[in-house]
């Protein structure tokens, strides 16, 4: 399963979270130890560049917090990060540099790259967003199965067990997700794709694709 392994979706040197990723072959791997590492990671923050404002809370000093933003930590925001208006940081939540979390957009359990945009009305849970990736309005993130059972990932009519009940999406960098798109609970997008408005999106989609709807799937090449 090589295409789902994080050296084939993620430049690890756009994230100052790189370091929860070393020893692990498959992106959702670090989703139950995002909380603990961002303390460890926050508590060795250079004071000059980020400030502490809540237990657990770093944020970036050349960041733009709105007031009527909530974060709750444990939480980290990149330097040059806009947090909009109304957004609700629920905690576990790594957001990069040069990032936008929008107006009422909802992060939790989340690794963010640098310069990651999601910006208007976005859920995004349990999930991990590479380098450049776009969330267009109202796409979300699904995390839960409606039978609540076990997280697996299908590529190519094998199913990968995760091990996980909560599981959102893994973006590559640079992918797009058009407005109004669902990606469902183990979502795996690669490098440089794209996904069609108002998709309904489970399961791999391989790099440089176009997402159109189930069953369309085209290489941006073609």
């Amino acid at each position: 399963m090589e295409e789902l392994k994080i050296k084939n979706l993620y430049n690890l040197d756009e994230t100052i979270a790189k370091d929860i990723f070393a020893g692990k072959e498959y992106p959702w791997e670090v989703l139950p130890y995002i909380g603990e590492y961002i303390k460890e990671l926050g508590s060795t923050l250079p004071t000059d560049e980020y400030d502490k404002v809540g237990e657990d809370i770093w944020i970036a000093k050349s960041a733009k917090v709105a007031k009527t933003a909530y974060i709750n930590g444990p939480c980290i925001i990149g330097k040059n990060t806009e947090v909009r208006h109304c957004a609700f940081i629920r905690g576990n939540a790594l957001v990069g540099e040069g990032c936008v979390v929008g107006n009422s957009t909802e992060l939790k359990n989340v690794i963010i790259f640098n310069c990651v945009q999601v910006p208007h009305y976005n859920y995004v849970g349990d999930s991990v967003l590479g380098y450049k990736s776009h969330m267009g309005a109202g796409s979300i993130t699904s995390n839960v199965k409606q039978d609540k059972t076990l997280v697996t990932v299908n590529i190519n009519g094998i199913k990968v067990d995760t091990g996980l009940k909560k599981f959102g999406a893994m973006l590559g960098d640079n992918v797009e997700v058009g407005c109004n798109s669902v990606l469902n609970p183990g979502t795996v997008v690669g490098r440089h794709s794209n996904i069609y408005p108002l998709s309904m999106v489970r399961g791999y989609i391989a790099a440089d694709s176009i997402y159109k709807k189930s069953g369309e799937i085209v290489a941006k090449n073609c």
